[in-house]
């Protein structure tokens, strides 16, 4: 089986850590980190990935701007992307989904919770 790439934009590195930490536990993957949106818009147009967690507040570029890039190229449409971020309020959700994320996670981000968010979207049973 090939392994699945997963994309993680953040600019914390302890949360990148508990990231790849909760991640590592899918079998078959292969976890590449960037920790801003310009670091994360570089790697994913520059190679293949099957889902990218992306946190909203970042220096340099911030969430939001990376997803609409990355939902504004053809070639990267069909990327599922998980945001990950410590604002939780309505708007703020409304606003990523409606730029194309296919879900939404606040800090703070429990393992098991991303662990089955990314198995839906990975379609790994």
């Amino acid at each position: 089986m090939e392994k699945r790439r997963i994309l993680i934009v953040e600019d914390s590195p302890t949360m990148r850590q508990l990231l790849v930490f909760a991640l590592r536990r899918l079998k078959n993957v292969e976890i590449v980190e960037a920790q801003d949106g310009m670091d994360g818009l570089r790697k994913v147009s520059s190679d293949h990935f099957d889902l990218a967690l992306i946190d909203i507040n970042m220096p340099v570029m911030d969430g939001l701007k990376l997803i609409s890039l990355i939902r504004g190229d053809d070639s990267l449409l069909k990327i599922p992307i998980v945001v990950i971020t410590t604002e939780g309020a309505k708007e703020d959700r409304e606003r990523a989904l409606s730029l194309g994320a296919n879900e939404y996670l606040t800090k703070p981000i429990q393992a098991n919770k991303v662990l089955s968010v990314a198995r839906g979207l990975l379609k790994i049973d």
